[in-house]
């Protein structure tokens, strides 16, 4: 689940739980916006936990090589 859904989970969540007051029969919305609302989170953490762990920092331990350019000057550039 990405970041997108599970903020719209969230949001969905949060609409039927606080925003509305209709009722349907053998079904509690309220119970379903805080189940949207928990998945949400729990989405938007377990992909911060997995895009977090991609991101390694990779040192080296052996010193770069350097190469030295000379410029000629002698030779006249090419047309």
């Amino acid at each position: 689940m990405g970041i997108g859904t599970s903020i719209f989970l969230i949001a969905v969540g949060a609409i039927l739980t606080f925003a509305m007051d209709a009722t349907v029969g053998g079904v509690d919305l309220d119970i379903v916006g805080w189940i949207l609302m928990v998945a949400g989170a729990l989405g938007l953490v377990m992909t911060t936990l997995v895009w977090g762990r991609r991101r390694e920092v990779v040192t080296t331990t052996e010193p770069a090589e350097y190469r030295r350019v000379e410029e000629r000057r002698d030779v006249a550039p090419p047309l």
